[in-house]
């Protein structure tokens, strides 16, 4: 303040801009600063979500069941092959392709926790990912439970009680129908599609009419 000049009209003038300059050049460093800080702030916000997305998922997937058998089936594709053509039993065939969708599903988890999971986690989930590769039956509740603890932690719920007895818990049991479900609506989808081609052919320039349950009786009858 001691060196601002309010002799004259024009110096008082020139005194103002020169302040109102200043004090822009100011104000647009803050905003400047407080942008790049609400973007850095939103972008660890997001990659924070995915992590926790990604982690959540992996916990439904390792930890999804308590019970029946919790560990997973090493088995690899080509010796399910096997033990189809020489199975007699369609049941053991379903069970085979439950184990092989089971054990996939694992896999997929397994590589998501060593990319985003804690270290603690990334040592479980490498050590499950050896154990399968050796052709061990894998145990997942150590890992569950890690998940667990974190996911809490970052979601700021307060930790499970320590006189809680939880089960231990296993990978998530996939539906064996589904696979035959949806092989099976598109087999009828084309069936369908063919058979109205070929009405449409023979009836020339007449109406077809559709019927919403000719199919259900045709395969009831089947």
């Amino acid at each position: 303040m001691r060196n601002l000049d309010f002799s004259s009209w024009q110096a008082l003038l020139s005194t103002l801009v020169g302040l109102a300059v200043v004090s822009l050049i100011m104000v647009g460093i803050r905003l400047l600063l407080m942008q790049t800080v609400q973007h850095k702030r939103e972008r660890d916000n997001r990659q924070i979500n995915e992590r926790l997305r990604t982690l959540i998922a992996a916990y439904k997937t390792l930890g999804g069941s308590f019970t029946g058998n919790l560990a997973v089936d090493p088995t690899h594709l080509r010796d399910l092959k096997r033990r189809e053509e020489n199975a007699d039993n369609e049941r053991a065939q379903i069970g085979s392709d439950r184990s092989r969708r089971m054990r996939d599903a694992v896999e997929a988890a397994l590589s998501d926790i060593i990319l985003l999971g804690t270290e603690e986690q990334v040592k479980l989930a490498t050590t499950a990912a050896t154990e399968l590769i050796a052709g061990r039956p894998v145990h997942t509740a150590e890992l569950v439970v890690s998940l667990r603890n974190f996911i809490r932690e970052v979601l700021d719920l307060e930790p499970v009680p320590q006189h809680l007895s939880i089960p231990k818990q296993g990978p998530l049991r996939p539906s064996a129908s589904r696979g035959k479900g949806e092989g099976g609506s598109k087999e009828e989808g084309k069936r369908g599609g063919a058979g109205m081609g070929g009405g449409g052919m023979g009836g020339g320039g007449m109406g077809v009419r559709s019927d919403p349950f000719a199919n259900d009786e045709q395969d009831h009858h089947r």
